[in-house]
């Protein structure tokens, strides 16, 4: 069975209906990403591949569940709308690894600014915030630990016009950082990550807080999808309630 890129995101739109997933918005609304179906005109089945992001739905097919095609780091982390789709993926793929992610409400507004800005002030002595521009970003590129923080915005002049990041540094070396991980209409997807020997001193924190406080800014919402309990521990300290859980499969080979 033939898989065709899709262009006109509409004909795939209504697959995807009351799934609240920001990478999903991300995709249809023009902004990032590609997607995939089983049919261009009347699709049954369809694919949202955003950064390391594989999102099925519809009809399973096992087509579209092994298609790797718009993934860009060798990495993939797949979530299947349906039990039906779970149980494709698993054939798929017998050894992808099997996880569970934590989404957070998407409640508006509902963050204290006031404590924000608190977290924001205690930036650790001997470190410092600035907002990521090119320099930034472009040893952000250069160091692996860091890169998701603004890989799925290349080159600069996509990040410059729809991303927005903080980093913290030590020493004019950026050791953390709170960035757009993917942007949607009205908000984005928030990405954190901080060097191993740096953690554990709040600077993701404070690198978030302060990311959160100028998407409110903006008139953008932060959206929090929490890769383990740690990243959800994070979240609420910002802030941000607990929601839901959901499975997702990551494939490391491809």
């Amino acid at each position: 069975m033939a898989i065709y890129e899709v262009t006109n995101k509409t004909t795939i739109a209504p697959l995807f209906d009351g799934w609240q997933e920001t990478f999903i918005w991300a995709c249809l609304q023009g902004y990032m990403g590609n997607a995939y179906a089983d049919d261009l005109h009347h699709p049954q089945s369809a694919q949202i591949v955003v950064g390391d992001f594989g999102l099925l739905a519809g009809v399973p097919n096992k087509e579209l569940a092994r298609n790797t095609r718009g993934y860009q780091s060798g990495f993939a982390i797949i979530a299947p709308q349906s039990d039906a789709w779970h149980a494709m993926v698993e054939d798929a793929w017998p050894d992808a690894e099997k996880r569970v992610r934590y989404v957070t409400k998407k409640e508006g507004d509902i963050f204290d600014r006031e404590y924000l800005r608190g977290i924001v002030s205690r930036l650790p002595q001997g470190y410092r915030m600035r907002p990521i521009d090119q320099e930034i970003y472009t040893q952000i590129l250069a160091l692996e630990w860091a890169q998701d923080l603004c890989f799925n915005f290349q080159p600069y002049a996509m990040y410059a016009r729809y991303g927005m990041g903080i980093a913290a540094l030590k020493d004019g070396v950026v050791v953390s950082g709170a960035s757009s991980y993917v942007v949607y209409r009205d908000g984005i997807e928030i990405e954190v990550d901080t060097r191993e020997d740096e953690q554990r001193k709040g600077l993701a924190l404070a690198c978030s807080a302060a990311l959160i406080l100028e998407c409110l800014d903006r008139g953008l919402y932060p959206s929090w999808d929490a890769h383990n309990a740690a990243s959800l521990a994070l979240a609420k300290k910002l802030g941000y309630r607990f929601d839901r859980e959901y499975p997702v499969y990551e494939i490391t080979e491809y």
